[in-house]
């Protein structure tokens, strides 16, 4: 099915995607949001968030994301559910199938899919997500005071988490599946070198361990001898890389390495004059909400101005729906 023309289409309503939609909104470009299965982001993973500006006493994610939602619908955008399967930038308008069945049709495309935390698989991890399981060490790190938590993963990443831990909790224990790091030697002698940081080295995680409903810590299996234990923790960090949500793409941008989209010094500008990027599909080391939401700002100032020195179509004029 054919929908009208829109001026700017958005995919994604995290932090990035609904601050450009507030954005997008108020400077009367009506944009059209593209929710898929995780409207909010991250962010509705996450129980109490108090590194977000603005709530002394913190704010639930799933309450901060609505709270943005509704603004940018107060302001003039739509939303639609659904699963971006494909976009052809090839030419303007872009084209963006949702659910491999409705096609729409947009003069400018703001990207903000974000990009997913790899997670281990294992029992009880999904169930206790942001509830003793997370993701991310800044976000979660203050809630864990003078108690020991377990980092999983053996890269920087991992290594630059568990030190920033340190600040916080009793003890961080590194936890590996490899008898030796993959981090840079740097990061390792400054893990080795802090008298909070200890490792099990060489084991496989089975199963996010539970006692009265609370993470009670991780139960590994030892490579080597194939003996189970618990290690106990009050919270697991899992820090073994992210995967930027930019598979539907197929090559319709340039991308770094990784699979994050690139963009244009330090504008919102991708390799397609007027697609452009924000949040964490595109950020790959900040990744904090507030971070995400400021470059969803960059992204719909960058959208009017591309619009208004562009030939555009005469939105006016419908092109009706077609089976």
């Amino acid at each position: 099915m054919m929908e009208k023309k829109q001026k700017v289409m958005i995919l994604g309503t995290g932090p990035a995607g609904l601050t450009a939609a507030i954005y997008a909104s108020r400077a009367n470009l009506n944009p059209l949001v593209v929710e898929g299965n995780e409207p909010g982001g991250q962010l509705t993973l996450t129980t109490e968030v108090e590194n977000f500006p603005g709530f002394p006493d913190g704010v639930m994610g799933p309450e901060l994301m609505d709270n943005m939602r509704k603004q940018a619908e107060k302001f003039g955008a739509t939303f639609v559910s659904g699963w971006v399967t494909d976009v052809d930038t090839s030419k303007r308008p872009f084209r963006v199938t949702v659910d491999e069945s409705d096609v729409y049709e947009a003069d400018a495309l703001i990207i903000s899919t974000g990009a997913s935390a790899k997670l281990l698989g294992i029992e009880n991890e999904s169930d206790m997500m942001g509830r003793g399981v997370s993701t991310c060490a800044t976000c979660d790190g203050f809630f864990y005071r003078q108690k020991p938590i377990l980092v999983v993963g053996g890269g920087d990443s991992a290594l630059e988490e568990a030190t920033f831990l340190t600040k916080f909790a009793s003890e961080v224990t590194i936890v590996h599946r490899r008898d030796t790091l993959r981090a840079s030697k740097v990061m390792q002698d400054r893990a080795h070198a802090n008298d909070k940081i200890r490792f099990v080295m060489n084991v496989t995680p089975l199963a996010v361990a539970m006692e009265d409903g609370k993470v009670a810590g991780l139960e590994v299996k030892d490579n080597a001898s194939g003996e189970t234990r618990v290690l106990p923790a009050d919270g697991i960090f899992v820090a073994i890389g992210h995967n930027p949500n930019t598979a539907f793409l197929k090559g319709q941008l340039e991308l770094d390495e990784v699979g994050y989209i690139k963009t244009v010094g330090s504008t919102s500008a991708t390799s397609v004059d007027g697609v452009f990027a924000c949040g964490d599909v595109m950020d790959s080391h900040y990744r904090q909400a507030i971070t995400a939401a400021g470059s969803g700002c960059k992204a719909a100032m960058d959208v009017e101005k591309f619009l208004e020195g562009s030939a555009t179509h005469d939105w006016s004029v419908s092109s009706g729906a077609k089976a």
